[in-house]
C-alpha cells in the first residue's frame, strides 16, 4: 500500500519539530550603569533649507538602553527556530537623528533607512564591516541594504554632523536590548553552559559564564 505524497510531507514535518526543543530556560537580568557626563554638542556645519530642523541636541551617552546583550555562541537547531520570528528592521532619519542610536541585527538581513524628515539626509559608512554610501535623499524616499558580515558598523550622515548610530551585527539572533531600568530577558535556548555578552557604543564590553535551564529561568546581574 502506497502512502500520498502529501502525507510524507506532513509527517517529515511533524519529525523535524519534534527534533527541536519547543522552548528552553530564559536568561533574565539586569543591567546597573552610572551616569555618564555628556560631551558638548557637536557643531552642526549645515542647516538645511528654509524647512530645515532645529540642530537635534547629542544623544545621552551610556544609556543603558543602548547596550545589546547576546550569547556568543548558541546551537544550531535553536537558531533555526529562532530565524523564524524575525521582524523587518529598520534605522530612521527622524528629527535629524538616527532611530534607533543602536540597531542589533543578524548577518544577512536587511535593513531600511527611510527619511521622515522634511529635509534631505545622506546615511553612509566607512566600518570595515560594510562600507556604503547610500547618497542624498528627501523625506518619504527609503533605502535597502544587506548586511552579510558580522561586526560594528558607524552610521553617519555627511550632511548633519550631529547624526550618528551604530549597526552592530551578529552570528544568530539570540541578542536583545535592556529597557530604561536595564532588564532584559533573552530569548529561548537549550539548557547549558554559555558565554554571555554585552556591547555598548560608550562603555566597555561585559562578559559573563552563566548557567541557562532545561526549563525555567535564571536571573544574573550586571554592573558597569
Amino acid at each position: 500500500m502506497s502512502i500520498p505524497f502529501a502525507r510524507i510531507l506532513g509527517l517529515a514535518a511533524l519529525f523535524a519539530a519534534l527534533a527541536v526543543p519547543a522552548s528552553g530556560g530564559v536568561l533574565k537580568g539586569r543591567i546597573a550603569a552610572a551616569p555618564m557626563r555628556a560631551s558638548s554638542p557637536a557643531p552642526n556645519p549645515y542647516g538645511g533649507h528654509a524647512n530645515a530642523l532645529p540642530v537635534a541636541a547629542s544623544p545621552e551617552p551610556g544609556l543603558v538602553s543602548d547596550a545589546v546583550v547576546y550569547f556568543e555562541r548558541i546551537p544550531a537547531a535553536a537558531e533555526s527556530v529562532l530565524a523564524r520570528q524575525v521582524t523587518h528592521p529598520s534605522l530612521a532619519q527622524k528629527d535629524q537623528c538616527f532611530l534607533p542610536r543602536v540597531l542589533p541585527i543578524t548577518q544577512g538581513t536587511v535593513v531600511d533607512f527611510p527619511n521622515m524628515d522634511p529635509i534631505y539626509h545622506n546615511v553612509f559608512s566607512v566600518s570595515p564591516a560594510k562600507r556604503f554610501d547610500l547618497g542624498k535623499y528627501p523625506r518619504g524616499q527609503s533605502r535597502q541594504l544587506t548586511f552579510p558580515k558580522t561586526g560594528v558598523v558607524n552610521v553617519y550622515c555627511d550632511i548633519h554632523s550631529n547624526m550618528a548610530a551604530t549597526i552592530l551585527v551578529l552570528p544568530h539572533h539570540a541578542f536583545t536590548q535592556p529597557d530604561g531600568e536595564g532588564r532584559f530577558a533573552l530569548p529561548d535556548v537549550p539548557g547549558g553552559r554559555y558565554v554571555l555578552k554585552v556591547w555598548h557604543p560608550d562603555r566597555p564590553p561585559l562578559t559573563r559564564d552563566v548557567e541557562v535551564p532545561d526549563q525555567g529561568d535564571t536571573t544574573v546581574i550586571l554592573e558597569y
